[in-house]
């Protein structure tokens, strides 16, 4: 049996400004700095033994993974950072804060752009502050104008099934710090989740999610590692 742990990143500096953050790099808040030590704890007292860490490129989730480890006591751990595990791309909201925008486009407009499987917010125009195409980190690639959760699912997956997947079924125990987006995309994946069901599944900050898997890497078992946090595992994972 195979064990995967899917760890969000902790709060970040725009989390508390609410602001469509994407690929901007932003840091970890105290809290979320806090939220990194306390999975590692947890982590620890679990007595996982973690063969190999994956994460984004974005500063708030390798943050998250060298805290946690560190915590873990597990810090000389190898990681592999990709972008295909970034958080999804906000396109034109990028920067801006959430009243503002749902006051400029109706509420109904930016929960649809936020919460709805395959419609991606309107795409950022090349050029501007939080045009990524001259980012070192994307090199060799063109960053997408905006994504919806469907597209980010279209990334993740391919580089799950190359990457993650055979490691997972060569018995390595895995951490993946990665986003709300990405994780979800990984989480729809794994528990097949519906398109319908996929937006209302939340993935808490901080709070590691551990799955065991059978060899055919089908969850037997899932539950978060925090049991009395306010994020209770979904009832769609529970199962």
């Amino acid at each position: 049996m195979s064990r995967l742990v899917l760890l969000r990143h902790g709060q970040s500096r725009w989390n508390i400004q609410q602001r469509f953050t994407g690929w901007v790099d932003v840091d970890l808040t105290e809290k979320g700095e806090a939220e990194a030590l306390a999975a590692g704890r947890l982590i620890k007292a679990q007595g996982l033994d973690i063969d190999l860490v994956y994460a984004s490129v974005l500063t708030r989730a390798i943050r998250t993974a060298d805290l946690a480890l560190w915590t873990a006591d597990q810090l000389w751990v190898p990681m592999i950072k990709d972008w295909r595990l970034n958080e999804r791309h906000y396109g034109a909201l990028t920067g801006l804060e959430h009243g503002p925008t749902r006051e400029k486009y109706g509420a109904e407009q930016v929960q649809i752009w936020r919460r709805s499987f395959d419609v991606p917010p309107p795409p950022l125009e090349p050029g501007g502050e939080y045009d990524f195409s001259h980012d070192r980190r994307y090199q060799g690639i063109t960053p997408p104008p905006s994504e919806s959760l469907k597209t980010t699912l279209e990334r993740v997956l391919p580089y799950w099934t190359a990457e993650i997947a055979p490691r997972l079924a060569a018995g390595q125990t895995l951490l993946v710090v990665a986003h709300g987006n990405s994780l979800r995309s990984i989480v729809k994946h794994l528990f097949s989740v519906s398109d319908v069901d996929i937006p209302g599944v939340e993935i808490p900050t901080g709070n590691p999610l551990l799955i065991n898997l059978d060899e055919a890497l089908r969850p037997v078992a899932a539950r978060y590692l925090n049991a009395g946090a306010a994020t209770a595992l979904p009832p769609l994972l529970a199962g």
